[in-house]
């Protein structure tokens, strides 16, 4: 291969070399792109291509890293993704490309050092086949790396606070400024000779590429952490809010179970009630007889659960959300009664009641008076317990990977949003399982429970 012929190679693989960084770029970006993604696709390739063009033989390191972030931050409109995801996709992609580099990189100078020493004609031919299978492994190895880290990136689901992404994007800076340090002493010319790194600190053959797959291993260990750290986030405030429907029930049941001692105790006081309101009578004090007879008949209604269920917890519940179906004027229908007491626990279901009462109570407060429907129900059939409720919504619902409805309430959110999350865990605690589905305006929630 003559001197000509390897100069202009050397030009070809830099464009395939770059031609072949940004379409990893595109592997790596793929799954964040949704709607009209070809478009989306062509313009992530040109912010990478028209930078490393651009920048080709630069005396700036790192130019073309800078100018191809600020233009993926700068259609992160365009490409529907949140300034704060498309920053830490670049910066998590350019941190894997240094460690493929690096791993590759100082595995091309061993091989070309251990490589017999050719005859002046075919120096260039080597140098040409090494410089190809070195571009070949390297586009394998980034592809694989960039799969690996995309899988656990997908898993992240809750919101990138401005401390996450820093967090995030530790590693991945430090590990590309790493990779610039290396490249900068590779080579070196010093009193007239020729020096590379390798050849003064043969140790670095090893040690630079460990060093790149720790710092992989490092990035791929903080996006698996910080996946953890969601799931153990989600898991707090599931468990706070069960708690504190767990409380806010057993109050409620007190209250109810400070009433009926009420009630006996007035069993056994109604004679002396009597004798007060003969004496009213006698003394012509009617009105004051009235408001007696008033005061009697409030503290007695105050507490009505007139809906039976069969158990004192379920029966509050369902009580309480029929006295927020009539100040709202919405329609309430009941047919459950609870099942078997050593079946189930008490409070579990009492979380399931309450849950999805509570969220079909808020669906239809959107809606016109006339249309407002709630309908609950329980059925048992053998070991297992069935129940059902039915409301009408207005609106769109749409729902998230979990197959649960995205929730619009504004406020409190990291708290808003889970309660058929916990419905769905009380459930599994059974061996059940939530079912959701929609049809013309009506919300079906249906719950699956074995009895133990």
């Amino acid at each position: 291969m003559s001197e000509e012929m390897f100069f202009l190679f050397q030009a070809v693989i830099n464009m395939l070399a770059g031609v072949l960084s940004a379409f990893c770029l595109l592997f790596f970006f793929w799954p964040f792109l949704t709607g009209k993604r070809v478009r989306k696709a062509l313009l992530v390739v040109l912010a990478y291509l028209v930078p490393y063009f651009l920048c080709d033989g630069t005396i700036i390191p790192g130019a073309s890293v800078l100018l191809t972030m600020g233009i993926l931050l700068a259609v992160s409109s365009f490409l529907e993704m949140k300034p704060a995801g498309t920053f830490l996709t670049a910066v998590l992609y350019y941190g894997v490309k240094m460690s493929s580099g690096l791993m590759i990189g100082s595995l091309q100078l061993a091989f070309d050092r251990w490589l017999p020493e050719p005859g002046f004609e075919q120096i260039y031919l080597r140098s040409t086949g090494v410089v190809t299978l070195a571009l070949m492994v390297n586009g394998i190895l980034l592809t694989a790396l960039l799969y690996g880290l995309r899988k656990r990136l997908l898993e992240l689901h809750g919101p990138l606070s401005w401390q996450t992404l820093c967090y995030l994007s530790l590693l991945p800076v430090l590990n590309f400024l790493f990779g610039r340090i290396i490249a900068s002493l590779l080579f070196e010319v010093k009193d007239g000779v020729y020096l590379q790194l390798y050849q003064r600190h043969p140790v670095f053959f090893i040690l630079v590429p460990f060093m790149a797959f720790l710092f992989y291993g490092g990035i791929y260990c903080t996006v698996l952490f910080q996946k953890h750290m969601e799931v153990l986030r989600e898991e707090q405030a599931l468990h706070f809010v069960k708690e504190q429907q767990v409380q806010a029930i057993r109050e409620r049941v007190s209250e109810a179970e400070r009433f009926y001692a009420d009630i006996r105790g007035m069993k056994h006081e109604l004679r002396g009630h009597l004798t007060n309101m003969k004496g009213l009578v006698h003394s012509g004090e009617y009105a004051g007889l009235e408001s007696y007879i008033l005061r009697m008949d409030k503290s007695i209604r105050d507490f009505d659960l007139t809906l039976q269920t069969g158990n004192p917890v379920t029966d509050v519940i369902v009580n309480d959300i029929r006295q927020q179906c009539q100040r709202l004027e919405i329609l309430f229908h009941l047919d459950f009664h609870y099942p078997d007491p050593h079946a189930f626990d008490v409070f579990d279901l009492g979380i399931i009641l309450q849950n999805l009462l509570q969220n079909a109570v808020e669906a239809c407060e959107g809606l016109a008076d006339g249309q407002r429907m709630i309908t609950l129900k329980g059925k048992r059939r053998g070991r297992f317990f069935l129940i059902e409720t039915t409301n009408s919504y207005a609106g769109e619902i749409k729902f998230g990977q979990d197959g649960l409805p995205v929730t619009t309430k504004k406020r409190e959110i990291p708290l808003h949003g889970i309660g058929l999350s916990n419905v769905r865990r009380e459930a599994e605690k059974y061996r059940g399982e939530l079912e959701i589905r929609t049809s013309q305006q009506m919300f079906y929630a249906t719950v699956l429970l074995q009895g133990k």
